[in-house]
């Protein structure tokens, strides 16, 4: 038993009572266009925005692998952009996915969820574009969040991205 609950359908509409969290996986390059994220910004132009003014801004602020930034979309739905992936291309270095970055960003996505007593909704994130295993972030999931109580949701839309 994970903790984790597995169900099919759309991330981006939790159907859950109370202060949610949208978690997914971006680059390190500023680059917002492909998988998930198209899902996110059909729904709010918000985290697409503060995504791309956070890389901008970047010599100001703590954008790089592990970070993560919340938007607030909803008045009780915020977005976790978490910086977990070098890159956007597999190549000589392997696929773009960095555990210890996911595994980072989620430690500080669990603080900021306790605070707004809020759960969890997110994709198979590192799974899609990044080219992660699934069998590697399970548990970084259920070290960092489900082990601090807070529900966690992950949706199969049935389409890659995360």
């Amino acid at each position: 038993m994970s903790g984790i609950t597995y169900i099919r359908g759309d991330a981006t509409v939790p159907s859950v009572k109370g202060a949610k969290v949208i978690a997914h996986v971006c680059n390190d390059l500023g680059g917002w266009g492909k998988g998930f994220v198209l899902a996110l910004s059909r729904r709010w132009p918000e985290p697409e925005r503060a995504y791309r003014a956070w890389h901008r801004d970047r010599a100001h602020n703590d954008f790089g692998l592990g970070a993560v930034q919340l938007v607030r979309v909803e008045p009780y739905v915020w977005v976790a952009n978490m910086i977990g992936q070098r890159g956007i291309r597999t190549g000589s270095k392997g696929v773009p996915v960095r555990y210890e970055a996911i595994d980072t960003a989620l430690a500080r996505l669990a603080d900021e969820v306790t605070e707004r007593g809020a759960s969890v909704h997110m994709p198979r994130i590192g799974c899609g574009l990044a080219g992660g295993k699934w069998s590697r972030i399970e548990p970084l999931i259920t070290e960092r969040l489900v082990k601090r109580g807070i529900a966690v949701t992950v949706y199969d839309h049935g389409e890659g991205g995360g």
